[in-house]
């Protein structure tokens, strides 16, 4: 432990934020009497971030340059038996680099927010719930010990939730965060029980030493099965990923979310809540790397989340749907990385990724806002004109997204690929298959939104949904002409693409063969020699780039820009013949694989009809009818037959004694002989 890293500063790094979403949560709003106006709300979270944000740079400067380390236990809540509930912080690579990312990223976003949300009634109330969100996150991210890790895991859920209802006067709104806050519950089951055998098995919350009995915990089965108890523990772990990090078939829940507001999109579900569970995976490469099974689990439901979310990017009209599921796509490379056991490269993913896809949601904002809240791409066209900074700022986005040499999201992409292809587990045959189509597809759906938001003919008159006057905003406006966005808009736009295109030539070398990442991951480099075999083939991230103008990745993604161009910008016919011949493919998409479907008519119906069931046959059935009903009927049967026998007579009384006399003396009889 370093003692340049002090328990009171890292202290400060989540509280910060608790205490300006506190005070802006209390006396911003009707509950406290809204002691405090709109600047002094946003300009107290704000300040609570950027509070966290310079101790999280000053902690990854002494992480990275200096080697410091911290563990420790800041606060014991209880012992129960031998077992401790302990509040702490484990401070490495990992952690630092995560700490980073939340906080700058957040930072963005609550600057973003005094213009998206100027004239939104709940103004305070939605600082106080993003602020609240990055005190969640960090409280994930820092922590040393499973418990924390889960309270951490559960409030981002929370606040999630109420982010995505946040405008709880609109039913879709409503039905999506609860739809969000349902699928979640059933990954985090899978994840308390995954803890919970940790427990039971470790004795101990503690990550140190959970890490330390991993190789015994690896010899052991699960009981009455011929699984390794370790296999059972990753892949319930796992499942709470999948639903965190909106893995198939837990994915339902995202893209419903856009129903919040665009911050929120960013925030949230673009750059850190959807990659806690890759976080929580890679924090916990210990166990997994003992299980070949669950890691071949992860690779393949990342395959699946990373080719098919893609395809349902293609035929998105809705802006925000189109990056949102882009992100689920992206979530699944960084899965099948972590199932490669290539964990530095799927953080390295998360890391770029965080600050190219939060740029894409922001300028999507961006482009809602100055088009006067129109979300629909089919009205938009010809922007780059009326808003150079927003147009600009989405092409470096686009161009990291889709992996173009130099840009960040080509080193951590294309590593991904490389890692895949050098694994030797059963399912990186497929992953292979699913990440390389996965490149022309981003690619396409990408420019496909970039040409129809940005070039071509313009379209925004003639929305057919256009508000006259007045859009859902209140915003008054005379005509439909796109604007440039206010400063506190585009400011963050400009700082966000800056790490979007120079981050992932900076750090490739020390987060994935330097010693950045070494005590945070651990690798069995003989059984998944995936990155020991790709660090072999790297000599630097120029040449890299250099060697990928000659490779099937560049190629695909090259082509699917411009087929994207030929289809909607010269021959805007094509599309429109693709989709006729192609209907019935486009009638699953637009179904979304009937995923939606099948959970609201047969797992919901088959839920709502067990519980139906039980309650009719079991409740009132067994236990009303059965029990409790005949047990009263049975007692006031024998109650009234006694009853029979109690006339007040006394010749009755006499004739009973007169008989009963005569059947002992028979019964005695009976015996004698």
């Amino acid at each position: 432990m370093s003692t340049t890293l002090s328990a009171s500063t890292l202290l400060a790094v989540p509280l910060a934020p608790l205490v300006g979403a506190a005070l802006a949560g209390i006396l911003g709003t009707t509950f406290g009497g809204n002691v405090i106006g709109r600047r002094t709300s946003h300009t107290l979270t704000i300040l609570g971030v950027l509070i966290a944000f310079i101790i999280s740079a000053m902690t990854l400067k002494s992480v990275a340059v200096d080697g410091a380390r911290f563990n420790q236990t800041v606060y014991e809540w209880m012992v129960v038996g031998g077992l401790k509930m302990e509040i702490g912080f484990m401070v490495d690579g990992l952690t630092a680099m995560m700490m980073m990312v939340v906080t700058f990223v957040s930072l963005m976003v609550h600057l973003y927010t005094i213009g998206y949300m100027e004239e939104d009634a709940g103004y305070n109330r939605f600082f106080a719930y993003i602020s609240l969100f990055t005190f969640s996150m960090l409280m994930l991210v820092m922590s040393n010990n499973l418990l924390q890790l889960f309270f951490g895991w559960e409030a981002v859920g929370l606040v999630s939730y109420l982010l995505i209802g946040f405008w709880f006067n609109k039913p879709t709104a409503i039905f999506a965060n609860m739809k969000a806050f349902l699928v979640n519950r059933v990954g985090d089951f899978g994840f308390i029980l995954g803890i919970g055998l940790i427990v039971a098995y470790a004795g101990t919350l503690n990550y140190t030493e959970v890490f330390a009995k991993a190789p015994e915990l690896g010899k052991l089965g699960f009981p009455g099965t011929d699984w390794l108890l370790i296999t059972v523990i990753c892949i319930c772990l796992f499942i709470g990923a999948m639903g965190k990090s909106a893995q198939f078939p837990l994915h339902v829940w995202l893209p419903d979310s856009m129903e919040g507001p665009t911050p929120i999109s960013a925030l949230i579900h673009a750059a850190t809540m959807v990659t806690a569970g890759i976080f929580m995976v890679a924090r916990m490469s210990p166990l997994f790397e003992l299980s070949d099974t669950a890691l071949n689990f992860i690779m393949v439901i990342g395959a699946i989340t990373a080719l098919f979310m893609g395809f349902l990017g293609i035929i998105q009209n809705d802006i925000k749907r189109v990056v949102a599921y882009s992100t689920l796509s992206q979530l699944g490379y960084m899965t099948v990385a972590l199932g490669a056991s290539a964990y530095s490269v799927a953080v390295f993913h998360l890391m770029t990724h965080a600050f190219f896809k939060a740029l894409l949601f922001l300028a999507a904002g961006s482009v809602i806002m100055g088009l006067h809240h129109n979300q629909d791409i089919r009205w938009m066209g010809g922007v780059r004109k009326y808003m150079p900074i927003t147009w600009i700022t989405s092409l470096l986005g686009t161009l990291a997204l889709i992996g173009t040499p130099l840009f960040s999201g080509f080193y951590s992409k294309d590593s991904i690929i490389e890692a895949v292809h050098f694994s030797n587990l059963p399912a990186s045959g497929f992953a292979h298959f699913a990440v390389l189509a996965g490149v022309f597809v981003t690619s396409f759906y990408s420019f496909r939104l970039y040409f129809l938001v940005f070039h071509g003919k313009e379209r925004f008159d003639q929305n057919p949904d256009a508000h006259h006057g007045h859009d859902d905003h209140g915003h008054g406006h005379g005509d439909h002409k796109p604007h440039e966005t206010p400063w506190v808009v585009t400011v963050p736009l400009l700082l966000l693409a800056i790490p979007s295109v120079v981050i992932g030539f900076m750090t490739i070398q020390p987060m994935l063969f330097g010693d950045f990442l070494k005590d945070a991951i651990t690798i069995n480099s003989a059984a998944h020699p995936a990155v020991a075999k790709f660090a072999e083939e790297f000599h630097g991230p120029l040449a890299m780039a250099l060697h990928a103008l000659s490779t099937a990745p560049f190629y695909l993604a090259l082509s699917g820009a411009v087929i994207a161009w030929y289809m909607y910008l010269v021959n805007p016919a094509v599309p429109a013949a693709i989709g006729r011949a192609l209907k019935p493919v486009i009638t699953v998409l637009e179904n979304k694989y009937y995923m939606d479907w099948f959970n609201e008519n047969v797992l919901a119906r088959g839920a709502r009809a067990l519980g139906t069931g039980l309650w009719k046959g079991g409740d009132q059935g067994v236990i009303e009818t059965g029990v409790v009903n005949a047990s009263w009927k049975l007692v006031g049967a024998f109650s009234s037959f006694v009853r029979g026998a109690q006339s007040g007579y006394l010749y009755h009384y006499a004739l009973m004694m007169i008989v009963g006399v005569f059947l002992f003396m028979t019964y005695f009889v009976w015996l004698a002989k």
